[in-house]
């Protein structure tokens, strides 16, 4: 089953904004959606982790050093990177090297709307197919 991660900075409220909405939704109880805080809220990813992801999905809505050090490693391992991030954020410009993929949301409904779209399009353009 896909491996498909949504990562975010640990200053935002994402237990509220993303998990829950996440979890809640019918639309997603299909995708194996891995959530980094979920069980603890330590950081316990090892580095080989990341080489397994086959989507990576960041929320930007706010930035942080370690969303960063793993859009690193996911980028040079060549995970298909998407960005989310609610209206009204600033981004940094930084992430743009990355990834030119940025979906912007509003509230729970439009966020699950998102997704659904992104992993469509990850489908569609990286789902069947390997990556070099």
């Amino acid at each position: 089953m896909d491996r498909i991660y949504v990562a975010h900075s640990k200053k935002m409220n994402y237990k509220e904004e993303l998990y829950k909405v996440i979890r809640e939704s019918e639309e997603l109880k299909d995708y194996n959606i891995l959530l980094p805080h979920e069980f603890t809220n330590a950081s316990s990813n090892p580095r080989e982790f990341y080489k397994e992801l086959d989507l990576f999905i960041a929320d930007v809505t706010q930035a942080g050093t370690g969303l960063g050090i793993e859009l690193g490693w996911v980028y040079d391992d060549n995970v298909p990177i998407y960005y989310i991030y609610k209206r009204g954020s600033k981004l940094s410009n930084s992430i743009r090297c990355v990834s030119d993929k940025f979906y912007e949301y509003n509230d729970s409904e439009s966020l699950v709307k998102i997704l659904l779209e992104i992993i469509n399009d990850w489908k569609e353009n990286y789902g069947n197919k390997e990556i070099y």
